[in-house]
């Protein structure tokens, strides 16, 4: 833990290789959902589906959806005491789902956080595939606001990417095989008005 708070603190981000065993990810993988839901961009009322941007498709997380994913809350509900407790962000709730992307499928350069609304200050992304090659394509690659390429990192299993959502663009390249991962964001602030500010 204190890698990961020593990377925030620096650079803004960290590579958390091994945050799972294989057996932990196995896990995960049993609570897939069997029905999933194209992803929209946006937020509330001005929630758009924009294929062109993104063709993956969500299934948000819950805690009843068993013992791996409760696990996994509980992992990061660590995080999010640990971060608080030192930068001070006030982060109270997280957020997650999970993400399937289907071979072609691609998520093109965007930031984590809503124009006039940045609520998301942290973003976790997490990945569940088994012996992932280059050739499957489908890497998280990462910018800086001056649009400075910074890393390409392959969805391998097991991989915790965790960064300030404010600062670091990114985009899913199309993925030429079925590529899953849970994509989470700790939260500053809560239900308003009976509506959350989030991307579904």
């Amino acid at each position: 833990m204190q890698k990961l708070i020593d990377a925030l603190a620096t650079q803004g981000y960290f590579v958390w290789d091994d945050f799972l065993s294989q057996e932990q990810v196995n896990d995960l993988k049993s609570c897939l959902p069997e029905t999933w839901t194209k992803a929209r961009i946006g937020r509330n009322d001005e929630v758009a589906r924009e294929s062109s941007i993104r063709s993956d498709k969500i299934h948000w997380l819950a805690a009843e959806q068993g013992i791996a994913v409760q696990d996994f809350l509980e992992r990061m509900e660590v995080i999010r005491r640990e971060v608080n407790q030192h930068f001070f962000l006030g982060l109270f709730e997280y957020e997650a789902h999970f993400a399937k992307y289907e071979k072609g499928d691609f998520y093109q350069k965007h930031l984590d956080c809503f124009r006039g609304n940045e609520n998301r200050r942290l973003t976790t992304v997490f990945y569940m595939n088994d012996t992932w090659e280059e050739q499957d394509g489908g890497e998280l690659v990462v910018y800086d606001l001056q649009d400075k390429e910074l890393m390409k990192l392959a969805p391998k299993s097991g991989r915790l990417f965790v960064f300030l959502s404010e600062q670091f663009p990114h985009e899913v390249l199309p993925t030429n095989m079925e590529r899953f991962s849970i994509a989470g964001w700790f939260r500053t602030n809560g239900v308003k008005n009976n509506l959350l500010d989030i991307a579904q």
